[in-house]
């Protein structure tokens, strides 16, 4: 999701066509249906990939050892991980327990509203993009996988993050599959069309960025899955609460690798990652799903956001929060002897949060004098949900 910070016109799309064609166009007056002050579309995608400065290089090339140490055993080995299978309904059992099982979940998810199956289903599409994001990450020079099997920590952690992220898709969309109560086809035609539109990261060859934006998307998720979790609780179905708080749990820790590294890089060259904090939320932290399309909705992402921002699963309040917990964490309000340009930066960075918040207020003002909009979803059967 992305924050429009520069004016509360959040919408910057219209026409019908599908994602891959997108343009941006001015923004529209007032947001068609109630939106969140997160969701508004990707920038234009910069085709010129800068070269990475030899300075860059040699601050990642000075850290392996200290990512061999402190980053690396965040992950877990994979005999100690779990797999989708440990949560679900064992097929080699083929007897009546096993279809018990799956009639279980279906009575469960049958209790469980619409709006929450379109965030889940969400969520799903956005892990299941994984390649896209492993990509991207290959695209930054100072830590891509050079080779495929490159031994540096740098890339070792992207394949073995990969890895453990891969999990995440597996499990919901086979969650999703037995519960019966979304349209399959649909959402792998989502899916399809997700990995085919790429994903606009704008990191422009900087690590910097890359691990700024990863350190928010991560703590993002975790509390998108960990919302999830919680109101699946309250629906009565602890099997679907303990997928999505498992899931929580991995996004968690990812974060905590992130933000390790985004703190190791303001103490090796603390004025040029300020200026990458504060160029990456002026920008804004956009959804990493921000390009979904089902072949029918063009404004699919911002309905989903719409509906997340409705249940609570993913809010404008979030993004502030996040943003308060990295300032806090990386202490960035008490770095000192910070160049101009990056005191500047400081400055800008440590006080978004409430900024985004009486951005929030004012869409919220604005939705309360709105009538209600409902949308069809094709990802539950095209049943209407309020947005």
């Amino acid at each position: 999701m992305q924050v429009q910070v520069s004016n509360i016109s959040l919408w910057a799309l219209n026409g019908h066509q599908s994602p891959n064609k997108l343009q941006l166009r001015s923004p529209s007056p007032k947001p068609r249906f109630r939106v969140s002050a997160v969701a508004s579309p990707p920038r234009p995608i910069k085709l010129h990939q800068p070269t990475m400065s030899p300075a860059k290089e040699e601050v990642f090339k000075s850290l392996e050892g200290w990512a061999t140490e402190w980053i690396l055993p965040l992950l877990k080995p994979v005999e100690e991980c779990w797999q989708p299978q440990d949560l679900l309904p064992n097929p080699s059992n083929y007897d009546e327990e096993f279809f018990d099982q799956i009639r279980s979940i279906q009575d469960r998810a049958a209790e469980i509203p619409d709006e929450y199956f379109v965030v889940l289903v969400g969520d799903m599409i956005t892990e299941e993009a994984l390649p896209t994001y492993q990509t991207i990450m290959n695209s930054i020079d100072a830590v891509k996988d050079r080779t495929g099997v490159c031994s540096s920590p740098w890339a070792r952690w992207i394949r073995a993050w990969s890895a453990e992220e891969n999990r995440h898709g597996d499990l919901l969309r086979t969650y999703l599959y037995l519960s019966g109560r979304v349209d399959m086809t649909m959402v792998e035609r989502t899916i399809q069309h997700l990995i085919g539109a790429g994903m606009n990261g704008n990191f422009n060859n900087n690590p910097y960025l890359g691990y700024v934006y990863t350190s928010f998307q991560e703590r993002a998720t975790f509390v998108s899955h960990g919302n999830t979790a919680h109101l699946a609780k309250k629906s009565g179905d602890p099997l679907l609460a303990r997928i999505c708080g498992t899931i929580a749990a991995d996004e968690k820790r990812h974060e905590i690798a992130y933000v390790k590294m985004t703190e190791k890089l303001l103490e090796v060259d603390p004025n040029n990652v300020m200026l990458a904090i504060e160029e990456m939320m002026r920008r804004k932290i956009t959804m990493p799903a921000a390009l979904m399309y089902d072949g029918c909705d063009p404004m699919l992402f911002h309905h989903f956001s719409a509906v997340a921002q409705r249940l609570g699963i993913y809010t404008a309040d979030d993004y502030a929060d996040i943003l308060e917990f990295l300032i806090k964490r990386w202490r960035l309000e008490k770095m000192e002897g910070l160049n101009p340009e990056a005191q500047r930066a400081q400055d800008f960075v440590c006080g978004l949060a409430p900024r985004i918040r009486k951005l929030q207020e004012r869409a919220d003002e604005r939705a309360q004098k709105m009538e209600p909009l409902s949308v069809k979803f094709s990802w539950i059967f095209n049943k209407e949900v309020l947005v």
